[in-house]
């Protein structure tokens, strides 16, 4: 299966962050007629506002996915349009901190950010979509979740996790018609990719040899791999090794990589 999709509503959460925003002009530009349905924390409608206005057909939601019980309430909102057929699970946050650091109350928000809540909003659309024998999913995950970052336990799980559910979901939905494609970034300039790079402290070796790629072009390839069916994206393209020889990469990543400052 290949070829342009038909797509009328799709709902990008992470919208007004880097790729979530470079995906959803992407994404205007695949399917010019399609509505789009940008969602972030509340506090970001301003950004989304603008956003919508410069995309148009687009509809403005503020959310707080720590709040799990409250997004199928969000989503039967945003379904109010037209049918949900495509989801793309973009909202995340990435905090990199030594393991003995933590406050559970912390982990446990950005497992529910970066793991639960996509989950959750992938199932309250997937009924949907096999239903109408039709429809797209984003999952982006991360190289974190193939190779071990010290000071990303929780972070690593939590992509770990939603790259295994986003994968088997593809084989479980297409024959459906349904397509999932599941997103490995490593670094991509943004503000997440800054933050982590600033709690390393510049980055030690790995970090300073890792290439830093650009989320416009990732957005391209996210919108590629739907239009020809392709199951996974991994950017920049050096990150290919560390999906083909995961241990050689963990293992280069534990010895050389450098630990947070905190």
């Amino acid at each position: 299966m290949s070829g342009r999709l038909r797509v009328e509503h799709v709902l990008i959460t992470g919208a007004v962050g880097a790729i979530g925003g470079a995906l959803a002009r992407r994404m205007r530009a695949a399917w010019p007629e399609a509505r789009l349905a940008l969602l972030d924390r509340p506090q970001e409608r301003a950004a989304m506002e603008a956003l919508a206005g410069e995309l148009g057909n687009a509809s403005v939601h503020g959310a707080d996915l720590r709040d799990i019980d409250a997004l199928e309430a969000v989503v039967d909102d945003i379904a109010k349009h037209a049918p949900i057929d495509g989801l793309v699970n973009c909202a995340g946050i990435m905090r990199v901190q030594q393991l003995q650091s933590w406050q559970w109350e912390d982990a446990q928000d950005l497992m529910t950010i970066d793991l639960l809540a996509p989950l959750r909003l992938q199932d309250l659309v997937v009924r949907g979509m096999v239903e109408r024998e039709r429809g797209l999913i984003v999952n982006v995950a991360s190289m974190a979740g193939k190779v071990p970052l010290k000071g990303c336990s929780y972070y690593g799980a939590s992509k770990a996790g939603l790259a295994m559910a986003s994968e088997i979901a593809r084989a479980d939905l297409a024959p459906h018609g349904v397509r999932v494609v599941t997103v490995y970034p490593g670094p991509v300039k943004s503000a997440l990719e800054q933050g982590a790079r600033d709690a390393y402290g510049g980055g030690g070796l790995v970090g300073r040899l890792a290439p830093t790629g650009d989320p416009d072009e990732l957005a391209r390839r996210i919108v590629y791999a739907l239009d020809h069916d392709e199951p996974r994206v991994i950017y920049p393209r050096l990150y290919n090794v560390g999906w083909s020889a995961t241990n050689l990469s963990s293992w280069i990543a534990l010895s050389y990589g450098p630990p947070p400052v905190s």
